[in-house]
């Protein structure tokens, strides 16, 4: 969908990439320069993917459990989750707050940049022509990075997204020894989740550190390895896995997750859920300076990429090395970082405002209702916040969602 044809000499800021992170600078950018600039948000899906949910929705199905109470729009009449859900249009409802014709998005892929045009993977209506190219000012660049399934989904698109999710559930209600190789807050949900809905079920969690979210102080391992110690979940520690090439089975039959140390695990399904791959490849084609050996691109303090020639180009998010922890909230304060220097830039001065990573901070979720709100401390003569909470829901609060991102209730499930 482009945007409608026009006259206007307004430039584009344009933000690449429909993340939590790019949304939300976008969101910000269209009222701070709707006078002057127009906003264009670049994304490759036709639907903002709403990733936290994506772990809970790939363990559920089936399980219409009667400890959590259905709440309307959220479950269909079998009492399964509406899957469907998990995906939210980004047209019309990503700029539904902001000034009219202010901004809007289009579904491509960006392949490639120049200093003043993006190359696009497609052809898009702009300014009542057809073009695979856009031309910017400034651009912005919040292309996120790719998880192990089901953290983000292995396909494009709403519908094959959800083939996976079904039948990513399927596997689950089937097994009866699951390992999950991964301690970090994927894995801790994923097994809490699956422990919860199915008592009966054999649940691991395996690690390759002594502590697990590592990234994290160690009273947050300390709550896990309670909860999982309430729920039954298995916890082996301190033992890396041998991830075959051709990955698990998976099929329903047992095998053995084996450990580099030589010690082993029975499993008739294995969830891996580690690592992380920037996207940064369009980055890396076009600006190779500005990527570095893990795939992250390099930035400034203002968030600017490293190459002096490209001062109007940011990045943001987790496809960044900004030095914060790969989270959306910090993304959303870098978003706050990006808008102030674009308008110093537009004001002839120079980029002033330097982002600091604050302390790593997480909104855990440990089962259905469980979960606790956690913030590493400043300094280590300091205690970390730790807040339990007890209001969680099997939906992940989607519903809630869809009321900010969409417009209309169901629009176009």
């Amino acid at each position: 969908m482009g945007g409608p044809a026009s006259v206007t000499v307004k430039p584009y800021i344009v933000v690449v990439g429909g993340s939590f992170v790019g949304v939300r600078t976008a969101q910000l950018l269209a009222p701070a320069f709707h006078k002057t600039h127009r906003i264009l948000l670049i994304e490759k899906n036709s639907h903002f993917q709403h990733i936290f949910a994506f772990p809970r929705f790939s363990v559920t199905k089936g399980s219409a459990d009667p400890r959590w109470e259905p709440t309307s729009g959220n479950k269909d009449g079998s009492g399964i989750i509406d899957k469907r859900k998990a995906f939210i249009p980004f047209n019309p409802g990503t700029f539904k707050d902001c000034p009219e014709g202010s901004g809007w998005v289009v579904q491509a892929k960006a392949t490639d940049f120049t200093r003043n045009k993006v190359k696009l993977d497609r052809k898009i209506e702009l300014d009542g022509i057809f073009t695979d190219e856009v031309p910017f000012e400034f651009l912005v660049i919040a292309t996120g990075a790719r998880y192990t399934p089901p953290s983000t989904l292995p396909t494009e698109g709403k519908d094959a997204g959800l083939e996976y999710l079904f039948n990513h559930c399927s596997s689950v209600e089937k097994a009866n020894k699951i390992v999950i190789i991964g301690g970090g807050a994927v894995g801790v949900q994923m097994s809490t989740d699956i422990k919860e809905l199915y008592p009966h079920k054999d649940v691991t969690l395996v690690h390759s550190r002594t502590q697990i979210m590592n990234n994290f102080h160690q009273d947050l391992h300390n709550v896990i390895a309670e909860r999982a110690k309430t729920l039954g979940i298995n916890l082996v520690l301190g033992h890396r896995v041998i991830i075959p090439q051709e990955g698990f089975p998976n099929d329903g039959s047992v095998f053995n997750v084996k450990f580099l140390d030589g010690g082993e695990i029975p499993a008739d399904l294995a969830i891996v859920s580690t690592g992380q791959t920037p996207n940064s490849q369009f980055v890396a084609q076009s600006a190779p300076s500005c990527v570095d050996a893990r795939g992250f691109i390099k930035v400034k303090p203002t968030l600017q990429v490293v190459d002096p020639a490209l001062p109007h180009v940011f990045a943001l998010g987790d496809v960044a090395d900004t030095g914060a922890h790969k989270a959306a909230r910090p993304g959303w304060f870098q978003a706050d970082t990006v808008v102030a220097n674009i308008a110093s830039l537009l004001n002839k001065e120079s980029a002033a405002r330097a982002y600091v990573p604050e302390p790593a901070g997480i909104h855990l979720s440990l089962g259905i209702n469980e979960n606790v709100l956690f913030t590493n401390p400043a300094d280590k003569e300091k205690e970390p916040v730790l807040v339990h909470q007890h209001n969680g829901r099997l939906d992940c609060f989607i519903g809630d969602v869809w009321k900010r991102r969409a417009v209309g209730k169901d629009y176009r499930l």
